[in-house]
């Protein structure tokens, strides 16, 4: 069983690689022609479904009714696996995604996310302020936003969430736009966050959850909507899973 889940992975990244590889040229296209990066985002969500379908693993969606296209959102989900960037790329219209800066340092990968997303390095004060402006002005130009609110990999126990961070909230509400809570409900089954994590053949599941409005809200009304959202995920991870709520 070991060795198998170790080929399937084993071609899966070689799937991941060589499928980048072979976009990366239109990639740079849409980079290098200056207002053409939404364009270079639509590829990405063609090699999102590209990849899927190459490795075999099927995604199932719930809720995406609740997304309209044209209007931007701030989407916020789960994170406990790698492959939960890859799987977000099936996130419906022009989406830039937040992501830890250490991405800029993947050959390749690192040139293509810092110029068609945003890299940010959370222990500086100076990166963070400068993520702010960059969203902000994707938002103004009509994209919507992808958020890991965790800030990270870092729950122990999932499907268990650590806490979310005020960030994605904070910023909703300053732009006065909704917040749609993902789930991303077998990530950590899928691909799991060990020393040597090898990929599980199992349906992945998106659950696109209705927005939530930040009209007339504050930023006093930060802890409320980030307790809400957190809610929302966090049940839907226990229906799917099965699991008993830890105290």
């Amino acid at each position: 069983m070991v060795l198998l889940r170790g080929l399937y992975t084993v071609y899966a990244f070689i799937v991941f690689c060589l499928s980048f590889i072979l976009l990366f040229p239109l990639l740079l296209i849409t980079i290098w022609i200056p207002g053409q990066q939404k364009y270079g985002r639509k590829i990405n969500r063609f090699w999102a479904n590209l990849y899927f379908i190459l490795i075999g693993l099927p995604v199932r969606f719930e809720g995406k009714k609740h997304v309209k296209m044209g209007t931007p959102y701030i989407f916020i989900a789960n994170h406990f696996s790698y492959i939960d960037i890859a799987m977000m790329g099936f996130v419906p219209g022009d989406v830039v995604f937040i992501g830890k800066s250490s991405l800029r340092n993947i050959p390749l990968f690192g040139y293509y996310f810092k110029n068609l997303h945003i890299a940010v390095n959370r222990e500086s004060v100076r990166s963070r302020g400068e993520v702010l402006v960059r969203a902000k002005k994707a938002i103004d130009n009509g994209s919507s936003i992808v958020i890991f609110p965790e800030g990270g990999i870092t729950s122990t126990q999932p499907p268990l969430l650590n806490r979310f961070k005020d960030g994605a909230f904070s910023l909703a509400i300053d732009k006065q736009i909704p917040i749609i809570p993902v789930t991303l409900s077998y990530n950590h089954l899928i691909l799991p966050d060990e020393k040597y994590p090898l990929l599980n053949f199992k349906s992945g599941k998106i659950v696109f959850h209705e927005p939530i409005s930040t009209k007339g809200l504050t930023t006093k009304d930060v802890p409320m909507i980030r307790q809400q959202a957190h809610q929302i995920i966090q049940n839907q991870l226990w229906e799917d899973n099965k699991t008993e709520k830890k105290a």
